[in-house]
């Protein structure tokens, strides 16, 4: 199987996670810059990372990259590629682009020549004058960054946040693999007390709980590299199982989702039950403010309305002020809260947040707060 170089896309600020995803996969010579993990890889590895990865993006191919200051260059950058191994003559081909800092700034005019040369390719390569476009989908996207041309094919399709089991969200939906990142920085341990208070459509704990079985998250969804003639369906079906074997079975996961709103409750009810994890996870409808916290150590992790997308400055106080009465003083529980709202910590009166990191879920910049169980 000829080498390629494969390319992992992922959220600002979850580079290392993703990073660390990718090894644990089992590969190397992995090269990692803002949002990209690069490294060396098979066609026949697709599957299993689509498959398998829970905090990443999607999956790229990397056909190329060249310098370009001119669309000439562009195009016949483009049209050396071997696009043919890929493509085949009836597949339906879509070029989306960026530019950033390039003397090329009309990303429409660079997705415009780029499926010229590619088209031009495939006519000579194929030996035809006809390319109908009616077969399986190949996003290609030509990004300009200081006048080099990176040139790409999605294996992913939809995002690989969409796992395929959520239904109802709520007005400010936290997207899966956001929560599967809150679950993996937070250290959490299948072994250890979990709480969300505030659940919403119950995000975080169903990533915990296909966490804690190893239940892989694309394992019940289709990627558009499914119906490229290139990949082998038994690569795929060989990944599924491989997947479906690592599962772990439902034992004494101690997961507890909380939230104010019924319809969210019912919600969570089915998004787990499609996950495949709803015997692990306690579901019930409680105001925060009759929460019991009667263990001496857990975790909590929340993504709490933070004034973006719904609650307002004047909601939100009260809010958080609950969250100190009942979490401030018990030194046993961490606590891992992801908002938007930076006046977060001025009501949390335990101390400082000893980690805050920088994330996006979506376009909305938030920051996690980590407050370590002394």
């Amino acid at each position: 199987m000829n080498k390629i170089t494969l390319i992992v896309t992922s959220t600002f600020g979850l580079e290392a996670l993703v990073k660390r995803e990718v090894q644990d996969l089992g590969f190397s010579n992995i090269t990692v810059s803002d949002g990209k993990i690069e490294f060396p890889g098979t066609a026949n590895d697709i599957p299993r990372l689509n498959i398998n990865l829970r905090t990443a993006d999607r999956v790229l191919i990397k056909l190329g990259e060249f310098a370009a200051i001119d669309f000439g260059q562009l195009f016949d950058g483009t049209k050396i590629l071997p696009w043919e191994d890929w493509m085949p003559i009836e597949g339906k081909i879509t070029v989306i682009g960026k530019s950033v800092k390039s003397k090329l700034e009309s990303v429409r005019s660079c997705q415009s020549i780029v499926k010229k040369a590619i088209v031009d390719r495939l006519k000579e390569k194929l030996q035809t004058q006809l390319l109908p476009e009616t077969g399986s989908e190949f996003t290609i996207q030509v990004a300009m960054l200081k006048d080099v041309a990176q040139l790409t094919i999605d294996t992913s399709g939809f995002g690989l946040h969409r796992r395929g089991y959520r239904t109802g969200t709520g007005e400010a939906p936290l997207r899966e693999n956001l929560a599967a990142a809150l679950v993996l920085l937070s250290f959490w341990k299948k072994d250890k007390l979990l709480i969300d208070p505030m659940c919403g459509s119950g995000t975080i704990l169903i990533e915990a709980a296909m966490i804690a079985r190893n239940i892989a998250p694309g394992l019940k969804r289709e990627f558009a590299a499914e119906l490229w003639p290139s990949i082998n369906q038994k690569v795929w079906d060989d990944a599924r199982a491989a997947a479906q074997a690592a599962i772990r079975p439902s034992g004494d996961l101690k997961i507890f989702g909380y939230d104010i709103d019924e319809t969210r409750i019912k919600d969570c009810l089915v998004n787990a039950k499609k996950a495949g994890v709803a015997a692990d996870i306690v579901f019930e409808r409680k105001d925060i403010k009759d929460l019991l916290i009667d263990q001496p150590m857990g975790n909590v992790i929340s993504n709490p309305p933070y004034g973006v997308n719904i609650g307002s400055p004047g909601e939100l106080a009260p809010l958080y002020i609950t969250i100190n009465n009942i979490f401030g003083n018990k030194k046993g529980w961490a606590l891992y809260m992801l908002t938007a709202d930076k006046r977060f910590p001025d009501f949390f009166k335990r101390s400082h947040p000893p980690k805050v990191r920088k994330l996006f879920n979506g376009t909305i910049e938030v920051n996690y707060y980590q407050y370590y169980a002394e």
